[in-house]
């Protein structure tokens, strides 16, 4: 049973956009997922391509997956890679780190696809501002029959465990449904949700919304499924007890330590990313999108 929908906030970039569902006013968090962006699909003129400035984060560790497309990752802890479909940057925030978002420069030079997701995972109580720390995982388990594949982005699924760090129970997958494939749902995550993000599905016949998230009843065993094909994300896991704040890039159960992270940046304290130390995104009086609480 489908609990609550949430309807995604579209912002255009010009080049794509990007969809977010997480955080809302509905709701801020599914398990500690706190953020959640869908880009693309699109196509990248030449001579264009992703270009996000260094920025900071804290107390959060942020995933980024892409079912098309390929973007450079460079961070102040001097970590290089470029991403692509298939593999899983993890990239640990904990109590401070600056990074970019480039598209590669063999994107530049021809019409470059982008399609993906970035989420943001809250980290637990007394982990907050544990070392930052990044992570390239190639490896993704993957669970296949001639209907469905499903790639664990992180957590156990369907007898698979994939090897990317948590810091709270979590599960994570990109399931793509040929037509007429069907899967079920895990059922021991204490929040989980399901959303479309190319064709369609359904959940135990209830019909999916493009772009929406649809926060699921937890416990239930459910299924879905799909007639004509579909490409869904299931994400969630264990539920926070202590409430998250979320300001700009800054996440913590503190607001004083998104203050003191507000003025860090402002001062300039947050340390250089290595290799993009000309540019960076300053300080938002406000930012664009709503502060939660």
């Amino acid at each position: 049973m489908i609990t609550q929908t949430i309807t995604p906030v579209t912002h255009d970039l010009g080049d794509f956009e990007v969809r977010r569902v997480l955080p809302s006013r509905e709701r801020t968090m599914v398990g500690p997922f706190i953020f959640v962006d869908e880009f693309g699909p699109a196509n990248l003129a030449p001579d264009t391509g992703m270009a996000v400035r260094p920025h900071p984060h804290i107390n959060l560790a942020t995933v980024t997956w892409l079912f098309e497309g390929a973007i450079n990752h460079r961070d102040s802890l001097g970590s290089f890679a470029t991403i692509r479909p298939g593999q899983v940057n993890l990239m640990t925030a904990g109590k401070g780190i600056v990074h970019s978002e480039r598209s590669p420069a063999d994107e530049h030079a021809r019409l470059a696809p982008i399609f993906g997701m970035q989420t943001w995972l809250a980290l637990p109580d007394g982990r907050e501002e544990i070392d930052p720390a990044f992570e390239a995982v190639k490896d993704v388990p993957v669970v296949e029959d001639t209907c469905v594949k499903a790639w664990v982005i992180m957590g156990d699924l369907w007898g698979k465990s994939a090897s990317t760090t948590t810091y709270a129970d979590t599960i994570y997958s990109e399931i793509l449904l040929a037509p007429t494939g069907a899967i079920p749902i895990e059922t021991e995550a204490d929040e989980r949700a399901v959303m479309l993000v190319s064709g369609e599905a359904s959940v135990d016949g209830t019909a999916l919304v493009l772009y929406e998230l649809a926060v699921l009843a937890p416990g239930k065993q459910m299924v879905l499924e799909s007639e004509k094909g579909g490409r869904v994300m299931l994400l969630g896991g264990e539920a926070f007890t202590t409430k998250r704040h979320v300001w700009w890039n800054f996440v913590s159960s503190s607001r004083d330590r998104i203050i003191q992270a507000r003025e860090d940046w402002a001062e300039g304290r947050f340390p250089k990313v290595p290799g993009d130390e000309e540019e960076f995104i300053p300080l938002p009086g406000k930012p664009k999108t709503v502060s939660y609480p």
